[in-house]
């Protein structure tokens, strides 16, 4: 009887530390997302929180119901939908101009044929088309279903509000997709890469963090294990660990095959990739990179903090979702994602 009250004693202490523990997460949280808020709109006035709360009320509800039924049903969707805001806003900025099906498009540049979550952008809109015909943008759209995606889900609430008022764009071109960072990239190409889009080393690192869920294409990682016939390993990647990219891309990899981006905890967010990045288990060269440079280093040691982890990256996310973005009377509302309207 004594252990077992022991025992219930115990699971009690857990049960207020992990609420304990979340409380305090979310203090921290809405401090800093709080404290950030008022100069956010200033720097974009034409984007805003709740910018549809008249004319789609129910647009957050929708994005999320559809967004967590397919998650749900497919949990590599997390992954992909947050690529796929990452490498919209990277290029032309965020327009959902990667969604347009059109000749040399985006989407069949070779470092986009690995997004992917179309297909939850589409039935989202098809649902909003129905409630609030041509209100929404296909923009906000991608950058609401991204948070709900990969981080709404897996905490059932939001750890950032998303700023809407986005237009999508008309221009859609496989050419404009060398603004997007190499996996194969040093410090400095990632450095430049953000720095012209209007982010900073802060910016770098947290958004790094995303490939705590995904997966990357082989042919972005076999580069670091073989030179020809022969095993070559970069020397910034852990011996076991190459040993297990090495089974799951061997040499030659068939067309398509990918591998998580990271090897613990593939499918969930959380900051186990900068624990990773520390132990020169990157799964990319562009990973190893951040290691390269002392203040990368030291941030990367900050956010094996979660905590820190996610405000760093609510925070990121939201300036990244700023980047040459179209407002006002520029740009279109589609009514499909995948083509231009007339």
């Amino acid at each position: 009887m004594r252990s077992q009250r022991q025992a219930t004693a115990g699971r009690g202490r857990w049960r207020v530390g992990a609420t304990a523990w979340w409380c305090w997460a979310a203090v921290v949280l809405g401090h800093l997302l709080t404290c950030a808020r008022a100069g956010l709109l200033e720097t974009n006035p034409g984007l805003a929180y709740n910018f549809y709360a008249k004319t789609c009320p129910n647009l957050d509800n929708i994005v999320r119901t559809v967004t967590w039924q397919q998650v749900a049903a497919n949990p590599a969707l997390a992954g992909r939908l947050l690529r796929l805001h990452f490498h919209d806003c990277f290029v032309n900025g965020c327009d959902a101009s990667i969604l347009l099906d059109v000749a040399q498009s985006e989407k069949t540049a070779g470092p986009n044929l690995s997004v992917g979550g179309y297909e939850v952008i589409d039935a989202i809109k098809t649902q909003l088309e129905q409630t609030c015909p041509g209100v929404v943008s296909c923009a906000d759209i991608v950058a609401l279903a991204a948070r709900d995606a990969a981080v709404s889900y897996q905490f059932k609430a939001s750890l950032w509000q998303v700023e809407t008022g986005r237009r999508d764009g008309t221009v859609s071109l496989a050419s404009n997709t060398g603004a997007l960072p190499s996996p194969f990239a040093g410090f400095n190409g990632l450095l430049t890469s953000f720095s012209n889009r209007g982010l900073n080393l802060t910016d770098l690192v947290a958004l790094s963090g995303a490939h705590t869920i995904g997966v990357a294409s082989c042919s972005s990682v076999t580069p670091r294990l073989y030179q020809g016939n022969a095993t070559a390993v970069d020397p910034l990647l852990n011996a076991a660990y190459a040993k297990t990219l090495m089974n799951t891309c061997p040499n030659p990899s068939p067309a398509g095959s990918t591998v998580n981006l990271d090897g613990g905890t593939p499918v969930k967010f959380d900051s186990s990739y900068f624990v990773n990045l520390q132990k020169n288990q990157g799964t990319l060269a562009s990973d190893a990179a951040l290691m390269q440079n002392a203040a990368a280093a030291q941030m990367v040691q900050d956010l094996t903090n979660p905590i820190k982890f996610y405000a760093a990256f609510s925070m990121s996310m939201k300036k990244m979702g700023r980047v040459d973005v179209l407002t006002g009377t520029k740009g279109q509302i589609r009514k499909q994602c995948r083509q231009v309207g007339s």
